[in-house]
C-alpha cells in the first residue's frame, strides 16, 4: 500500500506546464507540513506532483502561504545533474488536493483567514454563536 494524506502551507505558487506530447497539463508545488512534536517549529518540505484538470486547478487558485490538503503517493526517482552526478528524488503524486482556505489567489495570508473575517484568538477556530445547543444524545438526531 502506498498512500500519503498531507496538510500544510505552500511555499511559492504552483507552477504549471504541460507534456508536449499529450499536452496534459502538470502542476508541481512545495508543502511545507508542520512536524506536530518538535520542540522547536520544525516543517518538512514536501514536493507535490499533480496532473490533468486538477492542476490547471491548483495554478488558478492556489498561492504561496494558502493551505492545502493532499492525498497521493510516494514516487522516487533519480536524474543525473549537469555535473554528472546522480540526484535521487522523492515526490508525492497527488490523487486529489483540496484547497482548505478560501478567497482569491492574490489574496494570501496576511491577517485575513480568508473566509471574510479575522482569526480569533482561539487557534482559528470560529467562537461558537450565542444561543448554540449541542444534541443531548443520538436520539435527538433526525435521521
Amino acid at each position: 500500500m502506498n498512500n500519503v494524506v498531507l496538510i500544510g502551507r505552500l511555499t511559492k505558487d504552483p507552477e504549471l506546464r504541460y507534456i508536449p506530447e499529450s499536452q496534459n497539463a502538470v502542476a508541481t508545488f512545495t508543502l511545507a507540513v508542520d512536524r506536530p512534536f518538535a520542540k522547536d517549529k520544525q516543517a518538512d518540505f514536501i514536493r507535490i506532483t499533480v496532473f490533468g484538470k486538477q492542476a490547471e486547478n491548483c495554478e488558478k487558485f492556489l498561492a504561496k502561504g494558502r493551505l492545502a490538503g493532499v492525498q497521493g503517493r510516494i514516487q522516487t526517482g533519480s536524474y543525473k545533474n549537469k555535473e554528472g552526478a546522480t540526484v535521487y528524488t522523492t515526490d508525492v503524486v497527488a490523487d486529489r488536493v483540496e484547497f482548505l482556505d478560501r478567497g482569491d489567489k492574490g489574496s494570501g495570508m496576511g491577517g485575513e483567514s480568508g473566509f471574510g473575517f479575522d482569526r480569533p484568538e482561539s487557534k482559528g477556530f470560529p467562537e461558537i454563536p450565542e444561543g448554540f445547543q449541542a444534541l443531548e444524545d443520538d436520539d435527538d438526531i433526525p435521521f
